[in-house]
């Protein structure tokens, strides 16, 4: 297992950020200056941002929104391609989790992409079986 740090932000190297959202496919290229603006809001109004780092280098991130007092949805999770498999997208998601959990957050949720069902029920979340998630198509 591969040692990385793990630190909660409210900014930080919009690039690397910027290059992991365009990695995973939740990023769609635009103008370069906006996309890095529009990083840093994002980084700067998440409720709780976490960066795992290898050697100074970001390699990976995780985000929760939240309202502070009810609940909580974990999203963005990613790790870099060459550092997948070794750790450390368990150590973000214990990261938030436990951040979450200290600000006595009780209901912490998240919306997985196919594949990834055993990754999180390994660290204790269960499928919703009775709900189903909605997006507001335009």
């Amino acid at each position: 297992m591969l040692q990385a740090d793990y630190k909660i932000v409210k900014e930080t190297d919009t690039k690397a950020i910027l290059g992991l959202y365009l990695q995973a496919g939740w990023w769609q290229s635009g103008d370069k200056d906006e996309d890095l603006n529009i990083i840093a809001k994002i980084v700067a109004n998440s409720f709780c941002f976490v960066i795992a780092t290898v050697d100074h280098k970001i390699v990976g991130m995780g985000r929760a929104i939240s309202d502070g007092i009810s609940d909580a949805y974990i999203q963005d999770v990613t790790v870099q391609k060459d550092f997948r498999g070794q750790g450390i997208g368990k150590g973000i998601m214990r990261t938030l989790v436990n951040f979450l959990k200290e600000q006595n957050l009780k209901w912490i949720g998240l919306i997985s992409e196919p594949g990834y069902e055993n990754f999180y029920a390994g660290l204790g979340f269960k499928v919703m079986t009775s709900y189903t998630p909605f997006l507001l198509s335009e």
